[in-house]
């Protein structure tokens, strides 16, 4: 089971998914474009404390968190 954890101005909200089924994974990916095309962060857990930015979908990423984009100023 993967999860997509996206994080927001009132916590966080988790979508978990399974890989293997095709339309729960469609699902997974046309969230990923949806929140990366507003301007959300997409990154994956590489190792322990480690994660990595990515900019396209991966079907075989166990956890990917989305993080929005700050406002300085």
């Amino acid at each position: 089971m993967a999860i997509q954890i996206v994080m927001d101005h009132s916590g966080d909200s988790r979508h978990p998914f399974s890989p293997n089924d095709a339309q729960e994974l469609a699902k997974a990916e046309r969230r990923f474009y949806e929140l990366t095309n507003i301007g959300f962060t997409a990154a994956v857990r590489t190792g322990p404390d480690q994660v990595s930015q990515i900019r396209s979908f991966d079907p075989s990423a166990e956890e990917t968190i989305f993080f929005p984009r700050l406002v300085g100023g």
